[in-house]
């Protein structure tokens, strides 16, 4: 397991990065725009990550900006801690077996969320390229939110 991203909710994007960039020394490294989904994502990663990130993406912070945004009460603006994994299907059955809940099964295998005793979304992706959707996880549906 490696550890990808921490993901938060931005209501202004320029003040974020401002805030992130400019005065605490973030670097943006990646962004993404989707006219469709109406957000963008900005992946900031610390120097020293960047430095020490041989061959592979440093950890960043995502943020995300909703173009119709909305007030973040309650911690929504904390969005959830990301893992990279060699093989989804493996850990997720390892975590069901622990009494673990898989909030949004890997049914790309790809991708799943679940939370943890404290409420935090965790997103379980898988290393390389998707494995093949196979079951059980490709028929379970979604169970609570993330």
């Amino acid at each position: 397991m490696r550890y990808l991203h921490t993901m938060v909710r931005v209501n202004n994007l320029q003040n974020s990065l401002d805030f992130y960039c400019n005065k605490l020394g973030l670097t943006e490294v990646k962004r993404i725009d989707s006219e469709e989904g109406r957000f963008t994502l900005v992946y900031l990663a610390a120097a020293l990550d960047k430095e020490n990130a041989i061959n592979i993406a440093a950890p960043t912070l995502e943020l995300t900006y909703n173009w119709d945004t909305e007030e973040y009460a309650g911690g929504r603006n904390f969005g959830h801690l990301a893992y990279e994994v060699d093989d989804i299907y493996i850990l997720c059955q390892k975590l069901m077996d622990a009494g673990v809940l898989i909030n949004r099964p890997p049914r790309d295998g790809y991708m799943a969320l679940l939370r943890s005793p404290d409420n935090i979304s965790i997103e379980l992706l898988q290393k390389g390229t998707p494995l093949a959707p196979q079951e059980p996880w490709k028929s379970m549906k979604n169970t609570g939110d993330w």
